[in-house]
C-alpha cells in the first residue's frame, strides 16, 4: 500500500460518520472572480475596488476574500512561527461554541504559538450588510508530538514524511470540527475558514469588498490577494459557508461557473474518503485539488491536465511522450474532470517549494470569461480577473499605494482552455529575490512552465518629478508649434502623431514626456486646437510601434494622464463658453441640455457612474442624442456597460469614442452608429448588431457580435472565444489576430459575393519588444473554426497552409478569386487607415511580395462548397484546382 492509500484509508472511519447529504439544484449563475500577486507586500485595499467594480457578477449574498504571504510583525509573530505554523481560521456563527470547540479540538492536540480574536468594525450595518458576518478566532498552531506520534501510529504511517502525517492530521481535524458544527446540524454554529500555512480565507454573506472593510484588512498586507463575488449556484449560497474561497490545505480557490457532473463528482471523492460537506461544487474544486496535489503529489502540470483534459486536435499536437502521459491520467480521472462552464482561480502556499503562487486555469469549453495581464519592473504584479476593468481597478488602486506599481499592464491576454501551445493554464509564482528582504521575484510561466515576458530592459517615465527641459527639447517646441499652424485638423493630427512617433526613438522619457505635454498645452490654451491634440495623443496610444527605451505602458500612462486633462479642463456643460466641446459628469447630470453655438463633441467623465441601470451613463448618452449631440467622448471608465444601446433604429452621424475600461455589451443592438474602443474591450460587444461600425484598438472579449445581423466591425487584436456566433445577415468583421475558438460557429451570413457576411482573419500580433508586426505560429489553434455553418464565408491570412480539415466541423476551403479579393479590399484598406497594418505587409511571406490567392484561404459552408466547386461533369475540385483556374491556369 503507497502513502497515497494509506492517507485515504486513514479516513476511512471518519467519513463513515457523515450521513449521505442530499445534492442541490440551485439555478446556474455567473460569479466575479479576481486574484493578484506582488513581489512586494500590498495592503488589502486594493482588493477592494476590483471587487466592488464586479457588483454585477454578485447579489450581495455572498462574499469572500483569500490572502497568502504575510508581514510577520504585522501578526504578531516571528518569520519562523509565520513560515511553519497552521493559521487556522474558525468562524463562529454562533460564539457561545467557542470555548467548546477549543478545549475539544484545539487544546488536546495543537501547540498554540499564538491565538487571537480577528477585530471587526463596532456595527456591520454601517457598511451595508443585512447579516452579522462571523467572529473569527485565529489560531498559530503545530500538532503536538505525542499526538501526531499516536496518529502516525494508529494510521501505518511511519513512511511517510512527518510533515506529510502532520498536513493530514490538520486536514482531519478541521473536518471532524465543519462535521460537527456545520454538516450535522439544521442550524450551524462554527466552521472551518482556512487551516494553511501562512494564508487565510474570510467570508461574509455581503459583497467581498465588506470583508476588507468588516475586519479592518484596509492596511493589512500581503503577497496574494483573491476575491470572489457570489451568483447563487449550489450550496448553502445565502450562507458565508457556501460562500468562496474554499480551502484544500495550503491553497484557496475561487470559481465561477457551474458544474455539470456534480454528483459524479460527489461519487469520486466519496470512493476515495472525501467528503463534501458544504453542498457546492467549489468546495469540490478545492478537495479535486487537494487528493491530487497533496495526497497524489502530482505536479501542477498533471494536476491542471486532470481538471482541464486535452482533446481533440490539442492533444494530437502533443508530443507523443505527453500524449501518453494525459492518455493516463485522463483514464484514471477523466469522471472527476469538472464539466460545464467553470473557471478557477487558486492562491497557494506552496511550501514545499519555498514560493506563494497565484493560478489561472480555464475549462476547455471557455465557456467563461477570464484575462490575465503582467506589469514587470522595479515591482512587480500578475493578475487574474473575470474582466479588465477588474484588472485596470486593481492596478490604479496599487499605484496610489505605491507609484512604482503602473496603471497599465505590460501584458495582457486571454487563455484557451486545453492548447497543447500553453495548456490554457498560466501559473505566476513568487520566489525568494536573494537579498534577505521580503521583496520577491515574479516569475509567469504556463502549464508546461514557458516563461511568459515582457521588455524589462526599458525605462519608465517617472510622474512623481516634473520634466527636466532640456535643450533638445526647444527643438520639439518649435517643430510642434509648425506643425500645429497646419489648417486641416485632421491633417495635423496625423502629422504630429508621426513626428513624436518617428522621434521616440532618440527619445529620453523627459523628452517624450515633453513632446506630449507641449501637445497638451496648445489643448489647454486655443479651443481650435483641441481635436487636433486629441487625435494625435490618442493614435500615439493607439497604434503599435517601436517606443525606444520607453516601456510601451510608460507611454501610454503618460498619455492618458495627458488625455484625461484636456478632457478633464473642458468647460462643464453648466458654463458659458464658446467651445466646441462641453463636459458632464455624474454631479452635472442633470443639467444635460441641447448643444449650443459651436458645441459639437460633448465629453462625459463616467467614473461615478452606475454601470448599469438609470444611472448608468449610457443612459445619459442616449438622452444627450435625442437632445442634438452626435459626437461623444466618453473617459474614465470603469467597467460601465451597455455603451451605445438604446439608441433605436437608423442613427447615422453619430459616434462614440471610449477610453479607459469599457464594460461589457457595448455596442450591442446597435443600428448606424460608430463607436471606437481605444483600448482592449470586454464581453458581449456587437450583440445583435444590425448596422453601423465598431473599432477596438486592442483585444475584444467573449461571444463578440453573438447574434449580429450586419455592420462593420474592425479588431485590432484578438477576439476570445465565441465570436459571430449564430450571426446572420451581413455582418462584414476583420480581426487582425485570431480568435480563441469557435469561431463563427453556426454562422448563417448568406453568400458573401451577393451581400452576405465574412470574417477576415489575419492572424497576426505585436512584438513587444518593437510593436512590429509578427505572424502566429497559426493563424487560428482552436478545433472549431466556422463549425456548423449554413451561409457567409471566412477569408483567412494562411499562406503556410496551417489550418486543416480537421478544424472545419462543416465548412470547406475554396480558393480565393479576383471576385473574393475585390469584395475583402475595402475593408483591408480600412484596417490599414485605422491601425497601420498595411495591405502591402499582409500579402508579403518570407520577405517576399504574394498574390492574395497565395496568402488568403476561403472557408464556406460544405453545401456551398459543394455548389461552388461543381464543374461541368459534376464532379468536386481540390482547392488547389480551384486557385489554378483563379489565376487563368489549368488543374
Amino acid at each position: 500500500m503507497d502513502n497515497a492509500e494509506k492517507i485515504l484509508l486513514s479516513r476511512t472511519a471518519l467519513c463513515s460518520q457523515v450521513p449521505d447529504l442530499p445534492s442541490n439544484t440551485e439555478e446556474e449563475g455567473g460569479c466575479g472572480v479576481t486574484g493578484f500577486i506582488s513581489s512586494i507586500p500590498v495592503t488589502g485595499k486594493n482588493i477592494f475596488e476590483p471587487s466592488a467594480q464586479m457588483h454585477n457578477r454578485g447579489n450581495g449574498k455572498g462574499g469572500g476574500i483569500g490572502a497568502v504571504g504575510f508581514v510577520p510583525e504585522a501578526l504578531g509573530v516571528s518569520r519562523q512561527v509565520l513560515d511553519e505554523d497552521y493559521m487556522l481560521h474558525i468562524a463562529l456563527i454562533e460564539a457561545e461554541v467557542a470555548g467548546e470547540i477549543e478545549d475539544t479540538f484545539i487544546k488536546p492536540y495543537f501547540r498554540i504559538d499564538k491565538s487571537e480574536k480577528l477585530a471587526t468594525i463596532d456595527d456591520y450595518r454601517s457598511i451595508g450588510l443585512e447579516v452579522r458576518p462571523p467572529d473569527i478566532l485565529r489560531y498559530f498552531v503545530r500538532v503536538k508530538d505525542d499526538v501526531l506520534d499516536q496518529f502516525i501510529q494508529d494510521n501505518a504511517f511511519s513512511s511517510l514524511d512527518r510533515r506529510d502525517a502532520e498536513d493530514e492530521f490538520v486536514y482531519q481535524n478541521s473536518f471532524r470540527i465543519n462535521t460537527r458544527y456545520y454538516a450535522s446540524l439544521g442550524e450551524k454554529k462554527a466552521f472551518v475558514m482556512s487551516h494553511g500555512r501562512n494564508m487565510m480565507i474570510l467570508k461574509i454573506v455581503g459583497y467581498a469588498e465588506n470583508v476588507v472593510r468588516y475586519y479592518k484588512l484596509d492596511d493589512f498586507k500581503a503577497h496574494v490577494w483573491l476575491a470572489h463575488q457570489r451568483y447563487p449556484t449550489r450550496g448553502r449560497v445565502w450562507h458565508p459557508g457556501g460562500c468562496h474561497p474554499f480551502s484544500a490545505l495550503n491553497e484557496a480557490l475561487v470559481h465561477n461557473g457551474d458544474f455539470a457532473n456534480y454528483q459524479a463528482i460527489y461519487e469520486y471523492l466519496k470512493q476515495r474518503n472525501y467528503t463534501p460537506l458544504f453542498l457546492t461544487d467549489t468546495e469540490e474544486a478545492a478537495l479535486l485539488l487537494d487528493l491530487w496535489s497533496r495526497v497524489y503529489k502530482y505536479p501542477l502540470e498533471y494536476l491542471i491536465e486532470a481538471m482541464a483534459p486535452t482533446s481533440e486536435m490539442d492533444f494530437d499536437m502533443l508530443p507523443a511522450e505527453k500524449q501518453e502521459l494525459y492518455k493516463a491520467i485522463q483514464t484514471h480521472h477523466v469522471n472527476a474532470s469538472p464539466d460545464g462552464p467553470w473557471f478557477f482561480i487558486i492562491a497557494r502556499n506552496d511550501v514545499r517549494n519555498s514560493q506563494f503562487q497565484l493560478i489561472g486555469i480555464t475549462d476547455t469549453a471557455m465557456l467563461r470569461p477570464q484575462v490575465f495581464a503582467l506589469q514587470e519592473g522595479e515591482v512587480s504584479i500578475g493578475l487574474i480577473c473575470s474582466e479588465k476593468q477588474a484588472i485596470d481597478a486593481t492596478l490604479i488602486s496599487l499605484e496610489r499605494e505605491d507609484p512604482r506599481f503602473g496603471p497599465i499592464a505590460d501584458k495582457y491576454w486571454n487563455a484557451r482552455g486545453g492548447s497543447y501551445t500553453d495548456g490554457g493554464s498560466f501559473i505566476f509564482s513568487l520566489q525568494d529575490a536573494g537579498d534577505g528582504s521580503e521583496n520577491k521575484k515574479l516569475i509567469c510561466t504556463d502549464k508546461f512552465g514557458k516563461v511568459i515576458e515582457t521588455s524589462t530592459d526599458k525605462l519608465i517615465c517617472d510622474l512623481s518629478k516634473p520634466v527636466a527641459v532640456t535643450e533638445s527639447c526647444k527643438e520639439v517646441e518649435q517643430k510642434l508649434a509648425v506643425l500645429f499652424s497646419e489648417k486641416d485638423p485632421t491633417e495635423a493630427a496625423q502629422k504630429i502623431f508621426t513626428y513624436i512617433r518617428d522621434q521616440i526613438g532618440s527619445f529620453e522619457p523627459d523628452s517624450f514626456r515633453f513632446a506630449v505635454e507641449t501637445v497638451k498645452r496648445y489643448a489647454l490654451e486655443r479651443d481650435e486646437f483641441k481635436q487636433t491634440a486629441i487625435e494625435a495623443l490618442t493614435r500615439l496610444n493607439d497604434r503599435r510601434f517601436d517606443t525606444g527605451r520607453i516601456k510601451r505602458s510608460s507611454v501610454q500612462h503618460v498619455l492618458k494622464i495627458n488625455l484625461d486633462e484636456i478632457f478633464s479642463t473642458t468647460p462643464l456643460i453648466t458654463e458659458n463658453s464658446e467651445a466646441d466641446f462641453s463636459r458632464i459628469d455624474f454631479t452635472t447630470r442633470d443639467q444635460l441640455r441641447a448643444p449650443r453655438k459651436n458645441e459639437r463633441t460633448l465629453i462625459i467623465d463616467a467614473e461615478r457612474f452606475e454601470p448599469e441601470g438609470d444611472l448608468c451613463d449610457a443612459v445619459l448618452i442616449v438622452a444627450a442624442y435625442k437632445l442634438g449631440w452626435k459626437r461623444f467622448i466618453v473617459y474614465r471608465y470603469r467597467g460601465q456597460r451597455f455603451t451605445g444601446c438604446g439608441f433605436g433604429p437608423v442613427v447615422k452621424d453619430v459616434r462614440i469614442d471610449v477610453y479607459d475600461s469599457s464594460g461589457d455589451y457595448l455596442a450591442s443592438g446597435i443600428d448606424g452608429l460608430e463607436i471606437h474602443v481605444h483600448g482592449n474591450a470586454q464581453d458581449q460587444l456587437c450583440q445583435i448588431m444590425k448596422d453601423g461600425k465598431l473599432v477596438v484598438y486592442g483585444d475584444v472579449g467573449q461571444t463578440f457580435m453573438y447574434g449580429a445581423k450586419g455592420g462593420a466591425a474592425y479588431i485590432m487584436g484578438n477576439a476570445a472565444g465565441r465570436p459571430l456566433i449564430n450571426a446572420v445577415g451581413k455582418p462584414r468583421v476583420v480581426i487582425n489576430g485570431t480568435a480563441l475558438d469557435y469561431l463563427a460557429e453556426s454562422f448563417m451570413a448568406g453568400d458573401p459575393l451577393n451581400g452576405g457576411g465574412f470574417v477576415i482573419l489575419n492572424g497576426i500580433g505585436f512584438n513587444d519588444h518593437d510593436g512590429s508586426i509578427r505572424e502566429y505560429e497559426s493563424p487560428y489553434p482552436g478545433s472549431n473554426i466556422f463549425s456548423l455553418a449554413s451561409g457567409g464565408a471566412i477569408y483567412v491570412r494562411d499562406p503556410r497552409k496551417k489550418l486543416v480539415d480537421e478544424q472545419l466541423n462543416g465548412g470547406q476551403f475554396v480558393a480565393i478569386t479576383e471576385v473574393d479579393w475585390k469584395l475583402i479590399l475595402p475593408y483591408l484598406e480600412e484596417n490599414e487607415r485605422l491601425f497601420d497594418i498595411s495591405i502591402e505587409r499582409l500579402l508579403t511571406v518570407d520577405g517576399q511580395k504574394r498574390s492574395p490567392e497565395g496568402v488568403y484561404r476561403k472557408i464556406i459552408p460544405q453545401a456551398a462548397a459543394g455548389a461552388q466547386a461543381k464543374n461541368d461533369d459534376g464532379l468536386s475540385e481540390t482547392e488547389d484546382e480551384q486557385a489554378a483556374m483563379s489565376c487563368g491556369g489549368t488543374a
